[in-house]
């Protein structure tokens, strides 16, 4: 696999040279922009280049919010994570990059291990993002004719494999597909195997989450627990709705980016899922059970046929 590909804008040349250091060590291919104008235009005309945005809150020419709104409004490039660096951690300046997109935030000065961890969470998030969206063009299209179902799911793998088939029977598989595996995958690693968030901060994601994934799955406490996702059909809507077997949380404070966790290298995924792939996102009771919506485009109505008589 080739090197995860990085722009770096930083108008600080001591700045950079830390960065691309640090990063460069790491194995990743860096590339670098001195302004604001620079790293748009090395963006507008590679969109596809990068697999992360290391981006400068202060700019010259453009402001790093900036770059981002225009990165958002362009399809290509909605999804590249972009990771705000600033030396605002206020929570007002945090939320305006939160609003306007960036879901990643390094505060200056940072530890060379906070920099690798928070750029390693970006580009795992970029390329399950790509996975997932790789396995939807390859899924039958067939599901577009489904009007229920229902599904059992014990495993992470078969969570991603039933969220990247359910989502073929939206219009816009590739929008639904992340916020429903995001959401399939919360009931089996939150839910039934009951990790918790301050958990999966310390596994820190990777190889160490899949091991202790796996351990779990085999745990009597945990090795019986099946989620589930019904799929229907109504008449404007698509509804799908997960049931998980765990003790709930207190998902009242995930349904939106907040500047207190916006620091951390997880904690995104239901909040992106409201955003991005679903038009309502409810959950209830204890929070293990969820429901997102798809609202379908009006049907279109062929118009009578008329005819003439000679």
């Amino acid at each position: 696999m080739s090197a995860a590909r990085i722009l770096i804008a930083e108008d600080e040349p001591v700045g950079l040279m830390v960065l691309t250091d640090i990063l460069g060590e790491e194995g990743y291919e860096i590339h670098s922009a001195g302004n604001g104008a620079d790293a748009w235009r090395l963006l507008a005309e590679s969109p596809k280049s990068f697999d992360v945005v290391l981006l400068d809150r202060m700019l010259p020419d453009m402001d790093g919010i900036e770059i981002l709104r225009r990165m958002k409004d362009r399809r290509e490039m909605a999804h590249l994570p972009v990771i705000m660096q600033t030396s605002m951690s206020g929570s007002e300046a945090v939320a305006e990059g939160l609003k306007a997109g960036a879901y990643y935030y390094l505060v200056k000065p940072f530890a060379a291990e906070t920099l690798i961890a928070i750029v390693g969470a970006a580009i795992r998030d970029h390329q399950d993002y790509l996975d997932l969206q790789r396995e939807v063009r390859q899924a039958s299209r067939s599901m577009a004719c489904l009007d229920s179902a229902a599904f059992g799911f014990r495993t992470t793998d078969e969570a991603r494999d039933v969220a990247t088939l359910l989502a073929q029977a939206a219009p816009d598989p590739g929008r639904v597909v992340l916020g429903l595996s995001e959401l399939m995958l919360n009931a089996i690693e939150h839910g039934n195997l009951g990790i918790t968030y301050d958990e999966k901060t310390q596994l820190g994601g990777g190889e160490a989450l899949a091991e202790e994934i796996d351990r779990r799955l085999v745990d009597p406490d945990f090795a019986r627990r099946i989620a589930t996702v019904e799929f229907v059909r109504n008449a404007g809507e698509l509804r799908f709705i997960i049931r998980d077997q765990g003790k709930g949380f207190d998902w009242q404070q995930y349904l939106e980016m907040i500047p207190e966790r916006a620091f951390d290298t997880h904690g995104r995924g239901i909040a992106m899922s409201k955003l991005l792939s679903f038009d309502k996102l409810e959950y209830r009771g204890c929070g293990n059970e969820v429901e997102g919506v798809v609202n379908l485009p009006p049907a279109v109505t062929p118009p009578e046929s008329t005819s003439t008589r000679h």
